[in-house]
């Protein structure tokens, strides 16, 4: 571009405004280039400097506008200083150049908005571009999040242990039997129900969740119990389906349940969180989790909130605090 601005300059110099040359051709042939390398070397730095604070996936519009004012003031401010400045050192007024000098300026003040138009639609498509890949990207993890879900929600080992409960209860106690089947498939209809949803409201899953413990109380004969504590107005907030179920599972894995030792899990509100609480009895010669459901809950609330999904165990009780979403935060983070 500095040659080209060159030329150009030569060519209105000697045809439109036939002005004598008194100083070697080649310093104007150098300063243009120069000139061209301190105009666009400065964008560039511009172009990193906004690239920090206002990054184009984030800022699209912003940035396309404020990219322009602020490069074409730094351009007008540099081309004026250094065109005048080699005007008054080299050129030292001569008849008739201070005129070329200024058409000059207004020359490269078009060709610069012209560069600066290409180069941000060009970023712009380009950040945009990145956008729909980081879209494409997070839907993948999402889909991933969601098989290793769909391993985690039903337990083959839960399934198993529940046909054995089931086995024994139809010699035993026909109506019990009827009853452990009645919410069993309360429990098997909503993990197929729920691959549909990505966020359920805390009613629902509580709901499914006394099903769930159901099944467990009579598999497990009084060795577990629970307390909820629920603010009604948290009813209506959202959160991933079968949360719950994946930190029950995880605390009836990792800890004994016994006639003298039961299990006591504790869920209640928090503010705009619910917590979910145990106190730690590890089992003996039981393998180490691989924390994989614990995991899949982290992964989906990223999805679609900011808060973090907090997880704490200082050796008397273990305790996980899910956010509560509202639904126009789900809503934007999703969008967004």
């Amino acid at each position: 571009m500095g040659i080209v601005g060159f030329f150009l300059t030569f060519l209105m110099k000697e045809m439109v405004y036939s002005i004598p040359q008194k100083h070697p051709a080649i310093y104007n042939f150098f300063a243009t280039i120069l000139i061209t390398i301190i105009v666009w070397e400065g964008n560039l730095q511009i172009d990193h400097w906004l690239n920090k604070k206002l990054p184009w996936v984030q800022f699209p519009f912003k940035r396309v506008v404020l990219q322009f004012l602020i490069a074409l003031i730094y351009t007008g401010i540099t081309l004026f200083l250094l065109i005048m400045g080699y005007d008054a050192i080299i050129c030292c007024d001569q008849l008739g150049h201070q005129k070329l000098m200024w058409n000059s300026f207004t020359l490269g003040m078009v060709v610069s908005a012209l560069l600066l138009t290409i180069e941000i639609s060009t970023q712009f498509f380009r950040g945009w571009k990145s956008s729909l890949i980081e879209v494409e990207k997070y839907k993948a993890q999402h889909a991933q999040a969601e098989l290793r879900n769909l391993k985690e929600q039903i337990n083959p080992h839960f399934l198993f242990n529940n046909l054995s409960v089931l086995s024994s209860l139809v010699y035993k106690d026909a109506d019990k039997a009827v009853d452990f089947i009645k919410q069993m498939s309360n429990v098997y209809r909503y993990a197929l129900d729920s691959r549909k949803e990505e966020l359920i409201t805390l009613q629902e899953e509580l709901e499914f969740l006394n099903a769930y413990n159901h099944l467990l109380s009579i598999r497990f004969e009084g060795s577990l119990s629970f307390e909820v504590h629920i603010n009604k107005q948290d009813l209506f907030c959202y959160l991933p389906p079968m949360c719950l179920q994946i930190i029950v599972e995880n605390a009836i894995q990792h800890n004994e349940l016994s006639a003298a030792h039961p299990l006591y899990i504790r869920i209640e509100s928090m503010e705009n969180a619910i917590q979910i609480s145990n106190p730690v009895r590890p089992r003996m010669n039981t393998q180490k989790g691989t924390g994989t459901g614990l995991q899949n809950i982290q992964s989906r609330f990223s999805f679609f909130s900011n808060e973090k999904v907090l997880i704490k165990n200082d050796g008397q009780i273990f305790m996980v605090q899910l956010p509560l979403l509202q639904i126009n935060q789900s809503t934007t983070n999703t969008r967004s």
